[in-house]
C-alpha cells in the first residue's frame, strides 16, 4: 500500500463513517483481492467495522464482489469499485479534502496564536 492509497493513521475518527468508506474504497481501488481481514489491518479498523462498511458499499452498489479460487482452493473474491462508486469516491474524497482543508487552516491558526504566546511569554 503506498502514501496515496490509505488514508493517513488517525484520520478515520470514530463516527467519521465517510472516511471509513473512503479508506476502504481507495485500498480497494488499488488492491481489489484483499480480505477483509488484510482490509481492516491496513486501514486501522477492527475486522467487524471493515465488514460493516464493506458491506454497506456492496449493499449501495458500490462495490461489486468477484469470486475466483486460489491456488490453495480456497473461495476468494475481489472487490472492484463500480462506475457509481467511481463518482461516490471522488464526491468523498473531494468532502474530505476541504474538511481537512478546513481543520488544517483552524490547527494553523492556533499553531501561530501559541508560538505568539511563547514569544510574549520570554521577554
Amino acid at each position: 500500500m503506498n502514501e496515496r492509497t490509505a488514508l493517513a493513521p488517525g484520520s478515520l475518527a470514530p463516527g467519521d463513517a465517510d472516511a471509513a468508506r473512503l479508506a476502504v474504497m481507495r485500498l480497494l481501488q488499488e488492491r481489489p483481492e484483499l480480505s477483509q481481514r488484510e482490509l481492516s489491518a491496513a486501514l486501522g479498523l477492527s475486522l467487524g467495522k471493515a465488514h460493516y462498511v464493506l458491506h454497506s458499499l456492496l449493499d449501495k452498489g458500490l462495490v461489486k464482489a468477484g469470486n475466483f479460487r486460489r491456488s490453495d482452493n480456497k473461495l476468494a473474491y475481489a472487490y472492484v469499485l463500480t462506475p457509481t462508486g467511481m463518482r461516490e469516491k471522488l464526491r468523498l474524497t473531494r468532502s474530505f479534502l476541504s474538511r481537512k482543508e478546513v481543520e488544517f487552516e483552524q490547527l494553523r491558526r492556533t499553531i501561530a496564536s501559541l508560538r505568539d504566546e511563547l514569544g510574549d511569554a520570554s521577554d
